[in-house]
């Protein structure tokens, strides 16, 4: 049975409401005399306004003289590919680490303690300045590139990977085969009259992924042409290095709650997987690490969201993200210090309420239903 609120603390609520309004009233006051007096006016019609900067780093079209919202857009993306980048990193380095840190081998046990050490107690932007300066402005020049595997180039500007040509048809299977692999989990618990689609269910996806495969029209490799390299597509060493100071300094706390929840597995789970004759790694795979997702999952939310929130620290290596483009540059040309910090702050809550609410709902689906 809900409890309803008495009506002291009814009334505690609403002045407390009230004295929020007042505060925020006279915040909005002081702004706008402030605003008066600059004479300016509170306005977003700058986003409209045209830009006279580049952004050499982008997923899509650029052009000096489009919009401050064009560039707006522009940042956003690229604020979004180093924060899913560095999720999808950290989340393979921290589950592999947290359980190279419960080994029964000593050498794979301290090598696992020692790179959590060393990551989370050294500042993230100290790392993050290790890979820029230390790492990949150390790399040779371009003749002198360190060759992949896979036809990569690695050089002091940057990594080099092939590109992919794709016409029409191309772009629809691979749309198509993303969408069935996404819907696969919920194939896998769906059944077919009294047959569980199970292994079934993984047919159509794969059968798309060879198709799309079949009909690539042509892998663009770089190559070395001149005093350049020309082909496939360049990843700056700037998102390099934010990528990876991001990946590993969130993976050694993600390895440490990885660590965490496996422990948390009672060992009658194991004991009895044993006695089943499941191999270390079957009981690992199918009877410990599903137990523990159901611990590890609100924690490492937490983790995501200050990933996604330290991906600001890529103005440091003039890497260009939000922070760097729309409350440095753009700032600076408009003088819109008020809306541009309140449009940064805004795209950051709604990217992380999105991440959180996603985190949430799969919280769910794999929580256990109490009775």
């Amino acid at each position: 049975m809900v409890s309803r609120p008495s009506p002291r603390a009814r009334i505690a609520q609403w002045m407390l409401l009230l004295a929020l309004v007042a505060v925020a009233w006279q915040l909005w006051e002081h702004v706008a005399e402030n605003l008066a007096l600059r004479h300016m006016h509170f306005s977003f019609a700058f986003l409209g306004d045209y830009a006279n900067f580049d952004i050499p780093f982008r997923l899509i079209d650029w052009h000096v003289g489009d919009t401050y919202a064009r560039a707006l857009l522009v940042c956003t993306l690229n604020t979004l590919l180093v924060s899913a980048a560095g999720i999808v990193a950290a989340s393979l380095l921290g589950l592999l680490v947290g359980i190279m840190r419960l080994s029964a081998n000593w050498l794979v046990r301290n090598v696992a303690l020692a790179y959590i050490e060393l990551f989370r107690n050294t500042p993230q932007l100290v790392q993050i300045a290790f890979w820029y300066i230390g790492v990949l402005q150390a790399m040779p020049p371009l003749r002198q590139s360190f060759v992949l595997p896979g036809g990569a180039l690695l050089n002091i500007r940057g990594l080099y990977l092939p590109s992919i040509d794709l016409g029409l048809w191309s772009l629809t299977i691979g749309a198509v085969a993303l969408a069935t692999i996404a819907a696969t989990p919920i194939l896998w618990r769906m059944r077919l009259g009294n047959a569980p689609l199970r292994g079934k269910s993984l047919i159509l996806p794969l059968l798309l992924l060879l198709a799309l495969w079949a009909s690539i029209e042509r892998i663009d490799y770089p190559a070395l042409r001149g005093f350049n390299i020309a082909g496939g597509v360049q990843i700056p060493p700037e998102l390099v290095a934010l990528w990876a100071g991001l990946s590993t300094y969130s993976s050694a706390f993600i390895a440490e709650i990885v660590r965490g929840a496996i422990v948390s597995v009672h060992k009658g789970q194991r004991e009895a997987a044993l006695s089943l004759g499941l191999r270390p790694g079957q009981i690992m795979r199918k009877v410990i690490l599903p137990q523990a997702l159901r611990v590890m999952v609100p924690p490492m939310t937490s983790q995501y969201l200050n990933l996604i929130k330290s991906s600001s620290l890529g103005a440091a290596i003039a890497y260009p993200e939000l922070f760097s483009i729309f409350a440095g540059t753009v700032l600076n040309q408009t003088a819109r210090e008020l809306e541009t910090i309140m449009i940064l702050m805004a795209i950051f809550l709604s990217i992380s309420l999105g991440t959180s609410a996603f985190m949430n709902w799969y919280n769910r689906r794999v929580a256990l239903v109490a009775g």
